[in-house]
């Protein structure tokens, strides 16, 4: 499969370490072309211009800081329907640091990329785990939230997820993603307080009636 990357952060490099190991080609294009290089050398990718970005991928993960994210689109052709048939994975945490509180004042990250993006099947996943170093297959790796509204999409996201390590459950429809963007706020809050947010989340065991 061939995976492109439109960010050049941390995320990109983390996943398009493992991907590649599992058999992917990656591509990675972002605002500079020298962080697109030096990202894509960190796993033997390939760093492409943006506009370049859709013609050569599958899949497109859009790793970006929230601020970025409609001129990104716009110079990846998104807006022009470039993404149009594609699986778009968002990853974008659109949070304020300092505070937790989510930035957008309705809808969300997401929905934003989609509605920038046409035709384009956008899955919210992977904010939660955006610095983390997967370590790809695992017996019990963390559990991936993702929403969408394509099923094939969703597929296509889980058997990535598989590839880190994690198990995706699907939680709902894209209108679920302002909930999952959210959830990224209240781990931030939890963690400036000083707290493991692992510890803030009562122990469900599920099958156990109550």
């Amino acid at each position: 499969m061939k995976i492109a990357f439109l960010g050049t952060g941390n995320l990109a490099v983390a996943l398009g370490k493992v991907w590649t190991a599992a058999g992917h080609e990656i591509f990675v294009a972002g605002r500079s072309s020298d962080n697109s290089a030096k990202a894509a050398a960190a796993f033997s990718g390939t760093a492409v211009e943006p506009a370049a970005l859709a013609a050569v991928a599958d899949v497109i993960v859009v790793a970006l800081a929230w601020e970025g994210l409609p001129s990104m689109l716009s110079t990846a052709g998104a807006t022009e329907g470039a993404f149009a048939g594609k699986t778009v994975i968002d990853c974008t945490n659109a949070v304020d640091y300092a505070t937790g509180r989510l930035k957008p004042e309705t809808g969300s990250a997401a929905e934003l990329v989609a509605s920038l993006a046409p035709g384009a099947h956008v899955v919210k996943a992977l904010h939660l785990f955006a610095g983390t170093s997967w370590p790809g297959r695992t017996t019990d790796g963390p559990v991936v939230a993702v929403c969408g509204d394509d099923s094939g999409a969703l597929e296509v996201v889980g058997e990535l997820v598989e590839e880190l390590g994690g198990r995706a459950v699907v939680v709902g429809d894209l209108s679920a993603s302002r909930q999952l963007e959210e959830a990224a706020g209240f781990v931030m809050r939890v963690v400036t307080a000083g707290h493991d947010p692992r510890s803030a989340v009562p122990e469900v065991r599920v099958g156990e009636s109550h």
